[in-house]
């Protein structure tokens, strides 16, 4: 369906229930309108695709969107069917038959977007594309073209030939997540024309920080256990560095009765499918995965996104957390940090074909997990962005660090290094300062130097904590190319003469534990018994009725309405139509859709009969979004002459006074005179006669109803 004439505004409200586009959105649209090229950066759930579905709509031809990942088109093709507008993709799962039906429909006109990988849109190049009325290319996750991005996709490279081919199309370049170097690489590699460049701000308030240091195995998984325990029914996501510690995290929680699904490349296509399927339709809680996951997921409801390691730079970091709240409702991020981390990706990065920019990266990423400063002013930083005053939602915010002389406790480490030739371990290093006796630290006579055991009234945790400040101070460095081994720097040896003090952050002891159950062994969660609220029990009414309707439909309960919706439901409490339809998020074809189930359910949560007159309402409501009548009808199901009788009953109410959208003048007082000509008992069918069958049945009901009124 298109409309013509309709402004990009109107388009929004309609469609997408929205009353007011998002910073640079409007901006956006009307640079595409203009004919320019655009770079758009804006964060995980910024509204993106709105930039490029709102031109889709309001302009003649075709947007055809390019995307990496089968299960992000589908996605974002279902949201869009679910909102009345026609899209489809182009993919490799589908029949010959359905290819043929998608490019007859694009040829045609009758599709607005059409969502297609890089691969197959080159292939094409020379078959499909030149026979279509393309009006803009939208070119979606575009770091992807760039090496100097997170995520680079060689098939991507090759899309520079769109400029060549179709020098007058508009393009557009979308990301999440780019730094200069990268933005500039985008604009290159795609050729793109003067562009106009919009960078969006890069914070997302909605989601905390926090950042936990030097726990091991068992430390991490009691947190990791607690942590679901404080977001009971919510979804989340647990990133893993290897597939091993994917496998072992969901084994552990599986043994909570904490419902879960791995994720990793390792997995077939099925297995991975299957998994992804679970997790978008809400069958499962928790995946663990791999970085391999999430490009592809564009759930609203994730509620927490956990790092059992450190990721290898904050690009990484930063769209990975971006898959949580982006419904903009309030989410929770939890980063596990440790030397061990640094170890393994020094090492990745060092291997790598680009080991200095990569390096450079992992110790950004490590002033990010060690800062004692507010994270998100480090995070907004990095991508260029100034921000005047701390967040306030950060565990550094929350409960800043408490600073005090660590001179000695520096001077005990590094006294041990070079007590052992400084050619031990970390892991070694804090067994000596906590004076262990295994069998390593006694074969090397380590147990006889004067630093063995100086440090035992402290944690394992502790040290690691401890240690991970002082390298980076800068007081020793790791040697990664010698085996890990700890080498004192000129600023640890000033530490060690007394010539500097070092004054460390204090690291806290306590530990988030499990218990275990007596009678079975067996770990479990409490789960607190908490009497939930009228508004929380009435919006897990809701939330049943989404996923009832959801599994209905065969489709993820987000396509339907996302948690943030469900909570205006329950602030606004909407109990007609009317009111239903303002809420923000709703447009038009789910109101028509799901708002008889939702205002009844409401209605019956309130104690409240259903209110007569709502058919009308609706009817009225489709008409002020300035549906035609074949689309009421349509929409509502109902037959044309249905729609019109509505009609003529809000004139004659005084509700609908645009009777002109469907009427002349003309077509009026041709009515008027037939009905002074016949003796008008109700029935249309003499009038019709009388008109020489010129006019149809539905006008004649609205004339009549206009003319009622005006003899009033």
């Amino acid at each position: 369906m298109t409309d013509k004439c309709i402004s990009a505004q109107e388009a929004l409200r309609k469609y997408f229930g929205y009353d007011t586009f998002r910073p640079y959105q409007a901006e956006i649209i009307e640079a595409v309108q203009e004919g320019h090229d655009c770079l758009v950066l804006m964060p995980t759930g910024g509204g993106k695709s709105i930039c490029f579905q709102i031109p889709a709509l309001i302009n003649q031809g075709l947007v055809v969107v390019v995307s990496p990942l089968l299960a992000l088109m589908k996605d974002q093709v279902d949201a869009l069917l679910e909102n009345g507008i026609q899209a489809a993709a182009l993919n490799s799962i589908q029949s010959e038959d359905e290819e043929l039906v998608i490019k007859m429909k694009a040829r045609q006109g009758d599709i607005r977007l059409l969502y297609i990988s890089p691969e197959r849109l080159l292939s094409e190049l020379d078959y499909l594309l030149p026979s279509l009325d393309i009006s803009l290319f939208a070119i979606d996750e575009a770091h992807c073209i760039s090496q100097w991005g997170h995520d680079f996709r060689p098939e991507y490279n090759k899309l520079s030939v769109l400029k060549e081919r179709f020098p007058t199309v508009p393009m557009m370049a979308l990301t999440a997540t780019a730094d200069k170097l990268t933005r500039n690489d985008i604009i290159t590699q795609l050729g793109l024309d003067s562009p106009r460049i919009f960078i969006s701000s890069f914070d997302r308030p909605n989601l905390s920080l926090h950042v936990i240091g030097g726990y091991n195995k068992k430390q991490k998984l009691a947190a990791i256990y607690s942590f679901i325990q404080r977001h009971a029914r919510q979804s989340g996501i647990i990133y893993c560095l290897s597939r091993s510690n994917t496998e072992m995290v969901a084994q552990e929680l599986s043994q909570l009765g904490i419902t879960t699904e791995v994720y990793h490349a390792g997995l077939s296509a099925q297995q991975r499918e299957k998994a992804q399927a679970a997790f978008l339709n809400d069958e499962v809680q928790v995946v663990c995965a791999t970085i391999a996951f999430g490009m592809g997921i564009d759930k609203s409801n994730v509620r927490w996104v956990i790092h059992y390691n450190m990721p290898k730079s904050i690009e990484c970091y930063y769209q990975e957390i971006g898959r949580a709240g982006r419904d903009g409702m309030p989410s929770d991020t939890l980063l596990f940090y440790s030397l061990g981390d640094v170890v393994m990706l020094s090492k990745f990065a060092r291997e790598s074909g680009q080991s200095q920019m990569n390096m450079e990266k992992l110790h950004r990423m490590q002033e990010y997990a060690e800062s004692p400063i507010c994270r998100r002013r480090i995070l907004l930083n990095y991508f260029g962005e100034e921000v005047e005053k701390d967040c306030g939602n950060c565990d550094i915010c929350k409960n800043p660090p408490q600073r005090f002389d660590g001179s000695v406790l520096v001077q005990k480490a590094l006294s041990a290094c070079i007590r052992t030739g400084e050619s031990i371990t970390v892991q070694v290093l804090i067994d000596i300062l906590r004076g262990s006796h295994k069998a390593e630290i006694l074969e090397k006579g380590y147990d006889r130097i004067k630093t063995f055991g100086a440090g035992e009234d402290l944690s394992f945790r502790q040290w690691q904590g401890y240690l991970l400040q002082m390298m980076q101070l800068g007081y020793f460095e790791l040697l990664y190319n010698e085996g890990n081994r700890i080498k004192v720097t000129p600023s640890g040896w000033k530490v060690l003469r007394g010539e500097q003090i070092a004054m460390l952050t204090f690291v806290s002891n306590e530990l988030i534990t499990e218990r275990k159950d007596k009678k079975k062994g067996k770990k479990t969660v409490d789960t607190p018994m908490v009497e939930r609220s009228p508004d929380e029990r009435l919006f897990d009414s809701l939330s049943m009725l989404r996923s009832r309707l959801a599994a209905e439909e065969g489709k993820p309960a987000y396509i339907i309405f996302t948690d943030k919706v469900l909570q205006e439901l329950v602030i606004h409490k909407p109990v007609s139509l009317f009111d239903f339809a303002r809420i923000s998020g709703i447009g038009v074809a789910k109101v028509s859709k799901y708002g008889k189930e939702f205002v009844g359910l409401l209605r019956k949560e309130l104690g409240l009969k259903r209110e007569k007159g709502d058919t009308y309402a609706e009817t009225l409501m489709l008409l002020m979004q300035n549906y035609s009548i074949e689309e009421i009808a349509s929409a509502r199901d109902l037959k044309p002459v249905t729609v019109y009788s509505h009609i003529a009953w809000l004139i004659k109410e005084k509700k609908f006074t645009e009777w002109h959208r469907f009427l002349t003048v003309y077509e009026i007082e041709a009515v008027a005179g037939a009905l002074k000509n016949v003796n008008y008992t109700g029935e249309l069918k003499p009038i019709y006669e009388a008109l020489n069958e010129e006019i149809d049945y539905g006008k004649i009901r609205l004339a009549i109803a206009v003319l009622e009124l005006e003899n009033e």
